[in-house]
């Protein structure tokens, strides 16, 4: 995998350096391993879903937490070594953090654990005065002239 140094980009951008470190984090993030697996889904203009693969994970053991358009995804697998021998095991039981960049606006709206997946929507919620909106146009008003005016 390649890595790209945007430094030089600095020194003839303006306003763009949060986009820089979008980039930056989006490349650190996708070299930290793929676990747990997951998808994201645009389900709808303004909708998303991101689904986790966290089998034998319970409710308890996985955070979600949203902070300043990043939202961290933790499994942590409470100790249950209760005398088990393994001859093989397959299943991953490893803890996990998980983080993805949010655009502006995009908040969590619910999550949801169930057969192993962990679903999580979201939806873009732009402010009122972001939202477009119609602006009347106004028109300067003739003067009447009156027929019995001379």
């Amino acid at each position: 995998m390649r890595t790209y140094n945007a430094s030089p980009m600095y020194r003839s951008i303006v306003g763009f350096d949060r986009l820089a470190a979008l980039l930056d984090a989006a490349a650190k993030t996708e070299s930290a391993g793929g676990y747990p697996p997951y998808n994201i889904e645009s389900v709808g203009e303004n909708a998303y879903r991101i689904e986790i693969a966290v089998a034998g994970f319970k409710a308890e053991e996985l955070t979600l937490e949203a902070r300043e358009n990043v939202l961290t995804v933790s499994g942590r697998k409470a100790d249950n070594d209760t005398g088990r021998r393994f001859l093989h095991q397959g299943l991953a039981a490893r803890n996990f953090d998980r983080r993805f960049q949010l655009a502006d606006y995009v908040v969590v709206s619910s999550a949801e654990l169930a057969d192993g997946l962990l679903s999580i929507d979201l939806k873009r919620e732009l402010p009122e005065s972001l939202k477009p909106r119609q602006i009347p146009i106004a028109t300067p008003k003739a003067p009447l002239i009156e027929a019995g005016a001379a």
